[in-house]
């Protein structure tokens, strides 16, 4: 079976490539890396919107751009999780930060488990696993970016969205185990 490229898909590696691209700028000694790193953190994030309704609403939808999309997914997530822990070290920014990564390896493997017995579906994307990622996302985009804007203390407002995230995050891990489980046990 051939490997479809499309649009969508190109905007999914358009996002992969972006992350060398977020370490570089995080790391240069300028004044300005901070808003230029949260600036392609959020245009990843745009891309990762784009690339999913273009394939739904063009109908590109293919197989290895459903594999490729959570992928580049949670690469961008955990090494900006990571290079946020790096920069501002702390326990209570590594232990939410650990529980996502976490997590997202957990459930990626879960996943390709499931596809591989046949049930896929009862471990599908649901409505709180994109209320993690919202969160997730906005905590992310405010750790990055770190610096009080217009008197919001933006760096505090992170910490608090990271810790709804990890929540969030724990709160849909275990509705997927149990979803699996239900699954092993029928079986």
């Amino acid at each position: 079976m051939a490997v479809k490229f499309n649009l969508p898909t190109y905007l999914t590696f358009l996002r992969i490539a972006m992350i060398p691209l977020l370490a570089i700028v995080f790391y240069l000694p300028w004044e300005y890396n901070r808003l230029a790193s949260t600036g392609i953190f959020l245009f990843a994030g745009f891309t990762d919107w784009l690339d999913g309704y273009l394939a739904r609403k063009l109908n590109l939808e293919t197989a290895f751009g459903a594999f490729l999309d959570p992928v580049a997914d949670k690469l961008m997530v955990a090494f900006v999780l990571v290079l946020v822990v790096q920069a501002e070290a702390s326990p209570w920014l590594a232990i939410p930060a650990a529980i996502i990564i976490g997590r997202e390896i957990t459930i990626a493997s879960l996943r390709e488990w499931m596809a591989e017995i046949g049930q896929r579906a009862k471990v599908k994307v649901s409505q709180l696993g994109k209320w993690k990622t919202s969160a997730q996302m906005l905590a992310i985009g405010f750790l990055l970016y770190r610096d009080d804007l217009l008197g919001m203390p933006v760096n505090q407002m992170g910490y608090w969205l990271l810790y709804l995230s990890a929540v969030l995050t724990l709160w849909s891990m275990a509705n997927y185990l149990i979803a699996a489980f239900s699954t092993i046990t029928e079986q």
